[in-house]
């Protein structure tokens, strides 16, 4: 029997009260003001004002709480309005029951920093974060509770996830951090990116996601709750998108629900071995001018700042510096002209707010590349977008009776439907590069080693018939385990050749291991991010009689995403002997012995207390000699922190596997000769907050776990004082910045052949123009080269405009740039490319 259609008008009255019902139950006074968060098919609404919301994920464990503020403040200046943070799950209960929101871990103070600041906050609890964190967020002691299946409609597992959720929300309600009672906190979100795993759990999935979803909202309902990357969400949901262009790939929110954008990558975080990670600012705008084009309103960029992943909180094989290549890189420092550029477009963006939120779309498609995208109301409020999708060739596009110049790829706003303020593909902010510089004051290091005894079965004490599933031996407490065992060879079963060796084959499931044969170093062998698994073959020197085989498994990072993360393994499994007279030897289950951490870990000689009880000795100053390039040693020295207020680093070429610890913490995991493709280190300087270090005698400790020359080791200073500006002057001067005035909107014109503007950082001057060209220069910033034409007296002009002050202009006037100059080459566009680098005016540096 066919079913009676429902009416529109009924379906429109169902939705109808459907948003009565959110709009009220999202709203609370306070003060005898009404605050909340509602929502409907344009926008959030927050206090019952619409918001274009421009936001930018920071995570607080990823830096330390004294760079919060600066960091939040540099958002602010970038034109963020919101800051999106994980709540990280292994961090706050480490141990079942006992919980730490201290410290680093302080994410209420984190909260309410933003706020202060006058910011909106995101706060994603998952508990699943994925994140490119250690298991995703759980805490290892999740993984062993009975019967457990993660993520899935499993009670074991729905248990833990609501207790732990409910004590995260009371926490913010206890602390009024929501919007409704006064806080900053606009919106929340439950799981994270499930659409990747639901078909694995098959009926389970869906239950779990609607179950999730259910929990979410009893447990409070004041602000929206949002779903990443889910094609499926129950009514309550708003679901939004993850990825690289949301513009184009995104299906859509639901209906009466705003689109959103949670993660919009501003990079690519990277796994060591992996070459540099890129993404233009030219691209990242063009993507969100689309996406804000087509009824976007919130866009976050996912990082903003990246941050360190201190300690061995990072997933497998994921680097210790996170994010660098976001606007603001791994030191906290504006990458330009990342940060600029996409500053310029928040200004764009917001100066079509009117019309962007009140106005009514219409697209107009102009031929196969060309688009016009308006947002008109009445006659208040006008914006446009014009639009230029071909990759390689500029265009001209008609809008309105005017003809509008558009490079290749790219997007201009129009906030009054009649003035380019802005274009996606023209970069007017100043451009700059980061240089490393070896620390005056500190100077050479002295250094001391220790190196760990190998230890075989008899002195282990943990036996096993077979080598122990490493996961579940080291239950996240330390990246290593030795394990042991011994076999007695008959002297008939050695080859009768000197030269000819057996060979200690392992087959190994992740993630490296060391071998050594009789206390003895055989070699060291590793898996990658894309294939954990590998097989260890190395030639070994047996004798006749008993034979110690010990191994030190490690981890690097557990595993934080994909279906059933509990069920996954890691460490030695089968183990053989080939090459024997007697053939094969399969000694996987010849009993071994095992033990989670080294020594040093145990002594903790990272630290100034356990550093002193134990004997070091002197590194040796020449050659290959004592403590230079073994295999399990520890190394320190101290040092004094180094001159200036710069951010700190170590640089860590020389080196080659293990971790850093500045008095008694952990700045995190180095591995400098697993080479990219482009055959250097995928990180080679590490992050030294000036938080964790004294005037002096500061304990540097490394802990090297295959051999490396710790001379080489240096202490660095980081800045960003080479800035730049490149500018032509044949491009059609169409683009202009925008200030209001009250209610009126004026113009002044400023593109790109209008002027060459620098600006220091904070309160430092120009002191020195190390290259300037008006003619056909090329290169970039911090690598330019004069070309076969330049105008003689460009940088004495740049010196007279610009040294001694904290920003400068230089006009893009052919008469003032050439002086009383003749032109000598009338016939070639011409560029003006300016470095300088600033300094503090005192300071020479």
């Amino acid at each position: 029997m066919a079913q009676r259609p429902i009416s529109s008008i009924s379906v429109l009255l169902f939705f109808s009260f459907l948003l009565l019902f959110a709009a009220t139950s999202l709203f609370a006074k306070v003060n005898g003001k009404e605050r909340g968060v509602t929502y409907d098919g344009r926008s959030l609404i927050i206090n019952g004002n619409r918001e274009l919301l421009f936001s930018g994920s920071i995570h607080y464990p990823r830096a330390p709480p004294e760079m919060w503020l600066d960091l939040i403040n540099k958002a602010k200046r970038g034109g963020l309005n919101v800051i999106q943070t994980y709540v990280f799950w292994n961090i706050h209960e480490p141990v079942q029951g006992q919980f730490n929101f201290e410290g680093n871990y302080d994410v209420v103070k984190f909260i309410k920093l933003i706020g202060e600041q006058g910011m909106y906050v995101t706060l994603r609890i998952g508990p699943y974060i994925e994140a490119e964190w250690n298991q995703g967020g759980f805490p290892y002691w999740l993984r062993e509770v009975p019967n457990i299946t993660f993520r899935s409609y499993n009670e074991p597992f729905m248990h833990h996830m609501q207790k732990y959720s409910e004590r995260i929300i009371n926490m913010m309600k206890s602390e009024n951090l929501f919007m409704p009672q006064g806080g900053p906190i606009i919106m929340a979100q439950i799981e994270n990116e499930y659409n990747n795993v639901q078909l694995a759990y098959r009926e389970f999935g869906k239950k779990y996601v609607e179950w999730a979803a259910n929990m979410a909202t009893s447990l409070y309902n004041g602000v929206p709750w949002i779903m990443c990357k889910q094609k499926e969400a129950p009514p309550s949901i708003i679901i939004t998108c993850n990825g690289r262009h949301c513009g184009e790939t995104f299906s859509g929110p639901g209906p009466n629900k705003p689109s959103l954008w949670t993660e919009n990558w501003t990079a690519q975080y990277r796994t060591f071995g992996d070459p540099p990670s890129q993404r233009a600012a030219e691209e990242i705008a063009f993507a969100v001018a689309r996406f804000f084009s087509k009824n976007g309103t919130l866009n976050n960029y996912y990082m903003y700042y990246g941050g360190t992943n201190y300690g061995r909180t990072s997933s497998s094989f994921v680097t210790t510096r996170y994010y660098d290549e976001a606007p603001l890189d791994e030191f906290g420092l504006e990458r330009e002209p990342k940060f600029g550029h996409l500053r310029d477009l928040h200004r764009a963006l917001r100066l079509s707010k009117k019309a962007l939120l009140w106005g009514t779309q219409r697209v107009q498609r102009v031929n196969q590349f060309h688009e016009i995208i308006t947002y008109e109301k009445d006659s208040s409020a006008c914006a446009a977008f014009l639009i230029n999708n071909h990759t390689k060739e500029a265009g001209v596009i008609n809008f309105r009776g005017v003809d509008y110049y558009l490079p290749e790829k790219s997007i201009s706003i129009l906030p009054d439907c009649k003035t380019v303020v802005y274009n996606t593909q023209t970069i007017v902010a100043q451009h700059n590069s980061r240089n490393f510089h070896e620390s005056k004051k500190v100077g050479t290091l002295n250094w001391e080693y220790f190196q760990e005894s190998i230890p075989n079965k008899n002195n282990l004490p943990l036996k096993n018939k077979v080598p122990l599933e490493l996961y579940s031996l080291t239950k996240d407490t330390s990246d290593y385990a030795w394990y042991s065992t011994s076999i007695s060879i008959d002297r008939r079963d050695l080859p009768r050749k000197a030269e000819v060796l057996p060979v200690l084959q392992i087959a190994s499931l992740g993630h490296a291991l060391l071998a050594f044969v009789n206390g003895e170093y055989v070699g060291f062998q590793h898996g990658n991010n894309i294939e954990k698994s590998f097989v260890f073959q190395k030639p070994v020197s047996l004798k006749p009689g008993n034979n110690d085989i010990t191994l030190l498994g490690m981890t690097v990072g557990f595993p934080n995403s994909g279906a059933y993360m509990e069920k996954r393994f890691a460490g030695p499994r089968a183990v053989t002997l080939q090459g024997l007279n007697a053939g094969t030897l399969d000694i996987t289950m010849n009993y071994w012995a095992h033990e989670v951490g080294v020594q040093g870990e145990k002594n903790q000689l990272y630290t100034e207390e356990g550093s002193k009880k134990q004997s070091w000795q002197p590194v040796s100053s020449g050659g290959n000699g004592a403590g230079l390039n073994t295999p399990v040693t520890w190394y320190k020295t101290y040092f004094d922190e180094p001159e200036g207020i710069n951010p700190v680093a170590i640089q860590m070429d020389r080196m080659a596997k293990g971790m850093v610890w500045i008095n008694g913490k952990s700045i995190g995991r180095y591995w400098s000769s697993f080479l990219s493709p482009l055959a250097k280190p995928t990180q080679s300087e590490y992050h030294i907050p000036r938080a964790f270090l004294k005037p002096t005698g500061n304990l540097l400790v490394v802990f090297e776990e295959t051999g490396g020359d710790p001379r080489e080791i240096k202490i660095l200073t980081v800045n960003r004082d080479t800035i730049c500006s490149f500018i032509s002057d044949y491009h059609p001067p169409q683009v202009k910045s925008w200030e209001r005035t009250g209610n009126q909107m004026r113009t002044t014109v400023d593109n790109l052949a209008s002027a060459a503007h620098l600006s220091c950082p904070g309160d430092k001057v120009i002191k020195v123009v190390e290259f300037a060209s008006y003619g056909d220069p090329y290169g970039g910033c911090g690598s330019f080269i004069q070309g076969n034409c330049t105008a003689p007296d460009t940088v004495k002009l740049v010196e007279k405009y610009c040294l001694g002050k904290n920003e400068c202009s230089i006009p893009m006037e052919k008469g003032v740039l050439l002086g009383q100059n003749k032109d000598a080459c009338p016939d070639v566009e011409k560029s003006l490319a300016v470095q300088v680098r600033c300094a503090h005016a005192n300071n020479d540096d």
